[in-house]
Protein backbone atom coordinates (compact mmCIF):
# COMPACT_ATOMS: atom_id res chain seq x y z
CA UNK A 1 0.00 0.00 0.00
CA UNK A 2 1.11 3.55 -0.65
CA UNK A 3 -0.22 7.08 -0.71
CA UNK A 4 0.89 10.41 -2.12
CA UNK A 5 1.94 13.14 0.28
CA UNK A 6 1.85 16.74 -0.91
CA UNK A 7 3.66 19.56 0.90
CA UNK A 8 2.56 23.09 0.07
CA UNK A 9 5.37 25.61 0.42
CA UNK A 10 3.13 28.66 0.63
CA UNK A 11 4.08 32.30 0.21
CA UNK A 12 2.59 33.89 3.34
CA UNK A 13 1.55 37.54 3.33
CA UNK A 14 0.10 39.98 5.86
CA UNK A 15 -3.40 39.39 4.46
CA UNK A 16 -5.20 36.49 6.12
CA UNK A 17 -7.80 36.46 3.36
CA UNK A 18 -5.13 36.25 0.66
CA UNK A 19 -3.34 33.48 2.54
CA UNK A 20 -6.52 31.45 2.86
CA UNK A 21 -7.34 31.93 -0.83
CA UNK A 22 -3.83 30.91 -1.85
CA UNK A 23 -3.92 27.88 0.44
CA UNK A 24 -7.24 26.78 -1.05
CA UNK A 25 -5.90 27.06 -4.59
CA UNK A 26 -2.82 24.99 -3.72
CA UNK A 27 -4.75 22.32 -1.79
CA UNK A 28 -7.09 21.81 -4.75
CA UNK A 29 -4.10 21.71 -7.10
CA UNK A 30 -2.40 19.08 -4.95
CA UNK A 31 -5.53 16.95 -5.01
CA UNK A 32 -5.81 17.21 -8.79
CA UNK A 33 -2.23 15.99 -9.05
CA UNK A 34 -2.97 12.92 -6.98
CA UNK A 35 -2.12 13.83 -3.38
CA UNK A 36 -4.04 11.90 -0.73
CA UNK A 37 -2.58 13.73 2.28
CA UNK A 38 -1.82 17.45 1.94
CA UNK A 39 0.16 19.64 4.34
CA UNK A 40 0.32 23.41 4.82
CA UNK A 41 3.17 25.20 6.64
CA UNK A 42 3.39 26.56 10.15
CA UNK A 43 1.49 29.85 10.60
CA UNK A 44 0.20 29.66 7.05
CA UNK A 45 -2.51 32.26 7.66
CA UNK A 46 -0.32 34.95 9.21
CA UNK A 47 3.19 36.35 9.30
CA UNK A 48 5.34 34.49 11.83
CA UNK A 49 6.20 36.60 14.85
CA UNK A 50 5.16 37.20 18.43
CA UNK A 51 3.65 40.58 17.57
CA UNK A 52 1.41 38.93 14.97
CA UNK A 53 0.08 36.01 17.02
CA UNK A 54 -2.47 38.02 19.07
CA UNK A 55 -3.66 39.93 16.00
CA UNK A 56 -4.26 36.85 13.85
CA UNK A 57 -5.42 34.45 16.58
CA UNK A 58 -8.76 32.67 16.16
CA UNK A 59 -11.00 30.34 18.05
CA UNK A 60 -11.04 26.71 16.94
CA UNK A 61 -13.17 25.39 15.29
CA UNK A 62 -15.31 28.48 14.74
CA UNK A 63 -12.76 30.87 13.23
CA UNK A 64 -12.49 31.73 9.53
CA UNK A 65 -9.29 29.76 9.00
CA UNK A 66 -10.60 26.49 10.40
CA UNK A 67 -13.85 26.87 8.48
CA UNK A 68 -11.84 27.49 5.30
CA UNK A 69 -9.61 24.48 5.99
CA UNK A 70 -12.60 22.22 6.49
CA UNK A 71 -14.03 23.34 3.16
CA UNK A 72 -10.66 22.81 1.43
CA UNK A 73 -10.37 19.25 2.70
CA UNK A 74 -13.93 18.42 1.67
CA UNK A 75 -13.73 20.01 -1.76
CA UNK A 76 -10.34 18.42 -2.45
CA UNK A 77 -11.35 15.07 -0.89
CA UNK A 78 -8.03 14.77 0.96
CA UNK A 79 -6.68 14.42 4.46
CA UNK A 80 -5.45 17.92 5.25
CA UNK A 81 -2.88 18.86 7.85
CA UNK A 82 -3.74 22.53 8.16
CA UNK A 83 -0.24 23.75 8.99
CA UNK A 84 -0.74 25.79 12.11
CA UNK A 85 -2.53 28.95 13.13
CA UNK A 86 -2.48 31.13 16.24
CA UNK A 87 -5.33 29.89 18.45
CA UNK A 88 -7.03 31.92 21.17
CA UNK A 89 -8.70 30.25 24.15
CA UNK A 90 -10.63 32.53 26.51
CA UNK A 91 -12.18 31.92 29.90
CA UNK A 92 -13.65 34.18 32.54
CA UNK A 93 -10.32 34.88 34.16
CA UNK A 94 -7.72 34.28 31.48
CA UNK A 95 -6.83 34.22 27.83
CA UNK A 96 -4.24 31.95 26.26
CA UNK A 97 -2.70 31.73 22.81
CA UNK A 98 -1.39 28.54 21.22
CA UNK A 99 0.35 27.57 17.99
CA UNK A 100 -2.13 24.95 16.82
CA UNK A 101 -2.40 22.48 13.97
CA UNK A 102 -5.81 21.24 12.88
CA UNK A 103 -6.28 18.10 10.80
CA UNK A 104 -9.25 17.26 8.59
CA UNK A 105 -10.71 14.15 6.98
CA UNK A 106 -11.72 14.10 3.29
CA UNK A 107 -15.30 14.91 4.27
CA UNK A 108 -14.14 18.10 6.00
CA UNK A 109 -14.50 16.80 9.54
CA UNK A 110 -12.00 18.11 12.07
CA UNK A 111 -10.42 14.86 13.29
CA UNK A 112 -7.46 16.07 15.37
CA UNK A 113 -5.83 19.15 16.84
CA UNK A 114 -2.31 19.55 18.14
CA UNK A 115 -0.89 22.47 20.12
CA UNK A 116 2.85 23.00 19.80
CA UNK A 117 4.32 21.73 23.06
CA UNK A 118 7.96 22.86 22.70
CA UNK A 119 7.98 26.62 22.29
CA UNK A 120 10.66 28.25 20.14
CA UNK A 121 12.75 30.15 22.68
CA UNK A 122 16.33 30.59 21.46
CA UNK A 123 19.15 33.12 21.59
CA UNK A 124 21.96 32.66 19.09
CA UNK A 125 24.31 35.60 19.81
CA UNK A 126 24.63 37.98 16.89
CA UNK A 127 22.16 36.04 14.75
CA UNK A 128 18.68 35.44 16.12
CA UNK A 129 16.71 35.80 19.33
CA UNK A 130 13.13 34.60 19.45
CA UNK A 131 10.81 33.89 22.36
CA UNK A 132 7.49 32.29 21.47
CA UNK A 133 6.76 31.99 25.19
CA UNK A 134 6.39 35.78 25.38
CA UNK A 135 2.86 35.31 24.04
CA UNK A 136 2.18 31.61 23.50
CA UNK A 137 1.38 28.82 25.94
CA UNK A 138 2.63 25.27 25.34
CA UNK A 139 0.36 22.38 24.49
CA UNK A 140 0.17 19.37 26.79
CA UNK A 141 -0.79 16.44 24.57
CA UNK A 142 0.39 14.54 21.50
CA UNK A 143 -1.16 14.79 18.06
CA UNK A 144 -1.99 12.01 15.60
CA UNK A 145 -4.73 10.92 13.25
CA UNK A 146 -5.91 7.72 11.59
CA UNK A 147 -6.05 7.21 7.83
CA UNK A 148 -6.68 4.16 5.63
CA UNK A 149 -2.92 4.17 5.03
CA UNK A 150 -1.92 4.11 8.68
CA UNK A 151 -1.62 6.34 11.71
CA UNK A 152 0.22 9.64 11.21
CA UNK A 153 1.64 11.85 13.97
CA UNK A 154 1.97 15.64 13.93
CA UNK A 155 4.50 17.98 15.54
CA UNK A 156 5.23 21.66 14.88
CA UNK A 157 8.63 23.08 13.97
CA UNK A 158 10.75 23.26 17.15
CA UNK A 159 9.19 19.98 18.31
CA UNK A 160 11.44 18.17 15.84
CA UNK A 161 14.48 18.97 18.01
CA UNK A 162 13.10 16.70 20.71
CA UNK A 163 13.35 13.00 19.85
CA UNK A 164 10.83 11.79 22.43
CA UNK A 165 7.55 12.66 20.63
CA UNK A 166 8.71 10.94 17.46
CA UNK A 167 9.88 7.89 19.44
CA UNK A 168 6.51 7.69 21.16
CA UNK A 169 4.68 8.10 17.83
CA UNK A 170 6.63 5.26 16.23
CA UNK A 171 6.09 2.94 19.19
CA UNK A 172 2.38 3.75 19.13
CA UNK A 173 2.13 2.53 15.55
CA UNK A 174 2.59 5.66 13.44
CA UNK A 175 4.02 5.20 9.94
CA UNK A 176 4.96 8.85 9.51
CA UNK A 177 5.41 12.10 11.39
CA UNK A 178 4.64 15.45 9.81
CA UNK A 179 6.03 18.76 11.03
CA UNK A 180 4.65 22.04 9.69
CA UNK A 181 7.64 24.26 10.44
CA UNK A 182 9.36 27.57 9.80
CA UNK A 183 13.06 27.20 10.48
CA UNK A 184 14.98 30.41 9.83
CA UNK A 185 18.12 31.46 7.96
CA UNK A 186 20.32 30.59 10.95
CA UNK A 187 18.93 27.25 12.10
CA UNK A 188 17.69 26.12 8.69
CA UNK A 189 21.04 25.50 6.98
CA UNK A 190 22.39 23.94 10.16
CA UNK A 191 19.68 21.52 11.19
CA UNK A 192 16.54 21.43 9.00
CA UNK A 193 17.56 18.41 6.92
CA UNK A 194 19.68 16.86 9.66
CA UNK A 195 16.84 16.70 12.16
CA UNK A 196 14.37 15.23 9.69
CA UNK A 197 16.80 12.51 8.70
CA UNK A 198 17.66 11.84 12.33
CA UNK A 199 14.02 11.43 13.37
CA UNK A 200 13.41 9.16 10.35
CA UNK A 201 16.42 6.92 11.03
CA UNK A 202 15.81 6.82 14.79
CA UNK A 203 12.26 5.61 14.34
CA UNK A 204 12.35 3.93 10.93
CA UNK A 205 9.35 5.80 9.58
CA UNK A 206 8.66 8.63 7.15
CA UNK A 207 9.25 12.21 8.23
CA UNK A 208 8.08 15.34 6.43
CA UNK A 209 8.48 19.03 7.21
CA UNK A 210 6.54 21.75 5.42
CA UNK A 211 7.91 25.32 5.42
CA UNK A 212 6.58 28.63 4.17
CA UNK A 213 8.33 29.92 1.06
CA UNK A 214 11.29 32.17 1.74
CA UNK A 215 10.48 35.89 1.74
CA UNK A 216 13.54 38.07 2.28
CA UNK A 217 11.33 41.12 2.88
CA UNK A 218 9.59 39.53 5.87
CA UNK A 219 10.54 40.28 9.46
CA UNK A 220 11.14 36.55 9.98
CA UNK A 221 12.64 34.78 6.97
CA UNK A 222 11.81 31.09 6.60
CA UNK A 223 14.41 28.66 5.29
CA UNK A 224 12.08 26.90 2.85
CA UNK A 225 13.28 23.51 1.60
CA UNK A 226 10.08 21.58 2.45
CA UNK A 227 11.13 17.95 2.51
CA UNK A 228 10.14 14.29 2.81
CA UNK A 229 12.54 11.68 4.22
CA UNK A 230 12.08 7.90 4.10
CA UNK A 231 12.68 5.37 6.92
CA UNK A 232 16.27 4.85 5.74
CA UNK A 233 17.01 8.55 6.10
CA UNK A 234 17.03 9.26 2.38
CA UNK A 235 15.58 12.54 1.12
CA UNK A 236 12.79 11.67 -1.30
CA UNK A 237 11.92 15.21 -2.35
CA UNK A 238 12.95 18.76 -1.47
CA UNK A 239 11.41 22.08 -2.47
CA UNK A 240 13.36 25.07 -3.72
CA UNK A 241 14.29 27.50 -1.00
CA UNK A 242 12.30 30.55 -1.98
CA UNK A 243 9.69 29.40 -4.45
CA UNK A 244 6.05 28.85 -3.66
CA UNK A 245 4.98 25.46 -4.88
CA UNK A 246 4.07 21.88 -4.06
CA UNK A 247 6.33 18.86 -3.74
CA UNK A 248 5.04 15.30 -3.81
CA UNK A 249 6.33 11.99 -2.52
CA UNK A 250 4.93 8.49 -2.79
CA UNK A 251 4.87 7.02 0.70
CA UNK A 252 5.46 3.29 0.25
CA UNK A 253 4.35 1.78 3.52
CA UNK A 254 6.09 -1.54 2.92
CA UNK A 255 9.38 0.34 3.32
CA UNK A 256 8.59 0.89 7.00
CA UNK A 257 8.13 -2.85 7.50
CA UNK A 258 11.17 -3.77 5.41
CA UNK A 259 13.43 -1.30 7.22
CA UNK A 260 12.32 -2.44 10.66
CA UNK A 261 12.78 -6.11 9.74
CA UNK A 262 16.20 -5.69 8.17
CA UNK A 263 17.59 -3.45 10.94
CA UNK A 264 15.44 -4.63 13.88
CA UNK A 265 16.25 -2.00 16.48
CA UNK A 266 12.64 -1.99 17.70
CA UNK A 267 13.18 -5.54 19.00
CA UNK A 268 16.69 -4.93 20.29
CA UNK A 269 16.07 -2.15 22.77
CA UNK A 270 17.28 -2.79 26.31
CA UNK A 271 14.37 -1.77 28.46
CA UNK A 272 16.05 -3.69 31.25
CA UNK A 273 18.69 -0.94 31.20
CA UNK A 274 16.64 2.16 30.35
CA UNK A 275 12.94 2.99 30.39
CA UNK A 276 10.47 2.78 27.54
CA UNK A 277 9.23 6.36 27.44
CA UNK A 278 6.12 5.34 25.51
CA UNK A 279 4.94 2.82 28.10
CA UNK A 280 2.50 5.04 29.97
CA UNK A 281 1.63 7.55 27.27
CA UNK A 282 -1.66 7.89 25.41
CA UNK A 283 -0.81 9.02 21.90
Amino acid sequence: MSFVLGLIQLHVTASKEANLASARSKVLEAARRGANVVVLPECFNSPYGTKFFPEYAEKIPDGPSTKALSAMAKDANVFLVGGSIPEIVSSENSQKLYNTSTIYAPDGTLIATYRKCHLFDIDVPGKITFQESEVLSPGTSFGSFETPYGKIAVGICYDIRFPEPAMIAARKGCVAMIYPGAFNMTTGPLHWELLQRARAVDNQFFVAACSPARDLSAGYTAWGHSMVVDPLGQVLVEADEGKEGIVYAEIKLNLVKETRESIPISFQRRFDMYPDISANVNA
